[in-house]
């Protein structure tokens, strides 16, 4: 049974899981976190400082050991906010792989809500129908609208809770000029989710995940639980004063479903007020808040009450899911065909092909046949090629796309559409397969794969002969579909030790341009395949 291991550089905090598949499902084996505060010197000098740096590779370095001793098969280790806005990410980047041989992904917000939104579905009761999800990190906030189970609009805000304590909140406490400055910045970025978003129906049901909404949601019931109960008779009676449970008790039974934490809008615009008017240390007194929480916990506070209050919301729901859950379902999704959440990628994935496609006005007319034939040339050729099964998607996603390049102009249109591939948000696809199927569909023209160009250092050394000879496919492919005017040519494969037969089979006009285009494609075919191949009429 493989395990895996999801470690999320986040701008506030390192977080690492640890799951193994059991059944098709995934069973958490370990989860840790350390505050290492990455993105307070990125928000106000634009590069991460040694300290940071340092802290968090002591923290890397922690959970690798653990990642070690658990024999974990998989590890993928992703970075949002603050590093894509370090000006010295590159060189963050680069000192994590010397130091424990990790590569660090940096995903745009999409992605990182995309996942976030992945891991939720998955797990989260409730969620699969219509629902509201908020995720508010140290650097920004993803804002995902979800129905059935699928994104319905998505939009990622620079609203994170470090970011705006670094920017507007220089005094302690706030000052009434660094408030103002703050509720101007905050109203201004969600006017941008309104844009967004439009007019919507009721929204049932909404989900807050991370540290901010636990934070917020573990006050709110403490709040509630510390209000005396009214007495019965006019004689008062002393109620014995109830302890309020801390964070990790609170996690713990929203984690098994029991009793999860809520928060309503009226009390987190309460908590904001209150905290905004208290010092440090007061802001650590209340339950639920702390000492690694009470120093950010005001921008949080007052992005959840401007959002709950102009999205006419009751309150929300705290999830303990995140970012990490989504990386684990993602891992499981591709490894194993038979679990639920790799059906739910596929049709995730090819709706976010499509949506290009229509993006970028691709004659589906013409690129359905082409994915159809390139497809099937991956079936037929199994013995042949020897591609792994992942292969046949990029194949696919890439011959519906290999033609939005025509979007930009006709001349030159293949290196245009490596870039709108590679540089489109695709849900489904993370950066590393778009640059996979980016190159797939850029040497389709009349230039070859090099590795030294630049789509092909985009995909790592060891993929690059799959990549190539997926480029040999999705060219006999196009080859094949030459003449629009007639009927898809019907064909037959023949594999031979040393060559592979093509027939076409005429039906209604003429195979001629599909011949001549096959022909053409036999010397690349032969240096990509070491084998010949030969083209007839049936």
């Amino acid at each position: 049974m493989p395990k895996f291991a999801a470690i999320d550089i986040g701008s506030n905090s390192c977080r690492v899981a640890i799951a193994e598949v059991q059944q098709h499902k995934l069973h958490i084996l370990h989860e840790d976190r350390e505050v290492v505060r990455l993105g307070e010197s990125v928000f106000e000098t634009g590069l991460i400082s040694p300290d940071a740096m340092a802290t968090t590779i002591r923290a890397l370095k922690r959970f690798q050991k653990t990642v070690q001793a658990e024999v974990v098969d998989r590890v993928r280790v992703v970075a949002t906010s603050a590093m894509r806005d370090a000006q010295n990410a590159g060189a963050f980047i680069a000192w994590v792989k010397s130091e424990l041989g990790w590569n660090v992904e940096v995903i745009s917000g999409l992605e990182e809500g995309r996942l976030i939104h992945l891991g939720v579905t998955t797990h989260e009761p409730g969620a699969r129908g219509r629902c509201l999800l908020i995720d508010l990190g140290g650097g920004s906030c993803e804002i995902t609208l979800s129905e059935d189970g699928r994104v319905q609009e998505m939009v990622s805000l620079p609203l994170g809770s470090v970011r705006l304590q670094q920017e507007f909140l220089r005094t302690d406490p706030p000052t009434r000029e660094e408030q103002n400055q703050l509720r101007t910045y905050i109203d201004r970025e969600l006017r941008k989710l309104e844009r967004k978003f439009g007019p919507q129906a009721p929204i049932p049901l909404v989900i807050a995940t991370s540290g901010s909404a636990a934070a917020l949601a573990e006050a709110s019931t403490a709040l509630a639980e510390s209000k005396p109960a009214k007495p019965k008779s006019k004689a008062p009676t002393k109620q014995p004063a109830r302890k309020p449970q801390s964070f990790a008790a609170h996690e713990l039974r929203s984690a098994l479903r029991l009793d999860p934490l809520t928060a309503s809008t009226a009390t987190v615009r309460s908590l904001a007020t209150r905290l905004v008017a208290m010092n440090n240390e007061q802001r650590m007194a209340v339950p639920g808040i702390g000492p690694k929480r009470s120093e950010i916990i005001i921008g949080g506070a007052f992005v959840y009450a401007e959002l709950l209050e102009r999205l006419k919301l009751s309150g929300f729901r705290y999830s303990p899911l995140g970012l990490r859950d989504g990386m684990l379902a993602q891992m499981l999704a591709d490894v194993d065909n038979r679990a639920s959440v790799h059906r739910a990628i596929e049709q995730e994935r090819w709706e976010g092909v499509l949506q290009i496609c229509k993006r970028y006005s691709v004659d589906m007319k013409r690129a359905e046949p082409i994915r159809n034939d390139a497809t099937r040339l991956f079936d037929d050729l199994q013995r042949v090629h020897t591609l792994s099964p992942e292969f046949r998607e990029w194949l696919a996603a890439a011959a519906m796309m290999q033609g939005v390049g025509r979007f930009v102009s006709h001349q030159g249109h293949h290196r245009h559409t490596h870039y709108l591939i590679a540089n489109s948000e695709m849900f489904g696809f993370s950066p590393s397969q778009r640059a996979l199927v980016a190159a797939i569909g850029r040497y389709q023209g009349k230039s070859r794969p090099d590795p030294m160009d630049k789509p092909m250092r985009s995909v790592p050394v060891e993929l690059h002969t799959s990549v190539v000879r997926s480029i040999a496919l999705l060219r006999l492919g196009i080859a094949l579909n030459q003449d629009l005017a007639s009927e898809p040519t019907r064909f037959t494969t023949r594999v031979f030790p040393k060559r592979v037969m093509l027939q076409l089979q005429v039906r209604r006009g003429s195979a001629e341009l599909e011949r001549w285009a096959l022909r053409k494609e036999r010397a690349y075919f032969r240096e990509v395949f070491r084998r010949d191949l030969d083209v007839e009429l049936a």
